[in-house]
């Protein structure tokens, strides 16, 4: 599975932005995937996973109410939307999958639970 993560930028305090997560490779409903941020300095952190069949959704608490993860099998994309940004939201967010199986039931929350990475798309949201 290869991942492109796409959609960064800047964005002022209160704004929003839509995170996309491309796959290629195939039975990618097999695959839970999760966004990840890290932030100059600090470690990579969760924010967010989706189950393969998408019916199964995680956050961190500190975008909970925020942020929405979702996914569409057709296009093989994973989305991460946020709303409501704050300034401790800038980091380079990353998306990631790991094989959860042909249930598609579950996600994961700790990073070394997954095996493959995106590249990462920068985020800066500003005062």
């Amino acid at each position: 599975v290869q991942l492109q993560a796409s959609g960064g930028g800047l964005v002022q305090v209160g704004g929003s932005l839509r995170l996309s997560c491309a796959a290629s490779g195939r039975a990618f409903s097999t695959y839970a995937v999760g966004w990840f941020r890290q932030a100059p300095g600090k470690e990579r952190d969760f924010v967010a996973a989706i189950s393969g069949s998408g019916g199964s959704t995680g956050y961190a608490d500190s975008v909970k109410g925020r942020f929405t993860i979702s996914r569409d099998s057709a296009k093989n994309t994973v989305y991460l939307q946020m709303n409501s940004l704050k300034s401790e939201d800038t980091a380079v967010y990353y998306c990631a999958a790991a094989y959860s199986g042909y249930s598609g039931s579950y996600y994961y929350t700790d990073r070394k639970q997954y095996n493959y990475w995106g590249q990462g798309t920068l985020v800066t949201v500003s005062s």
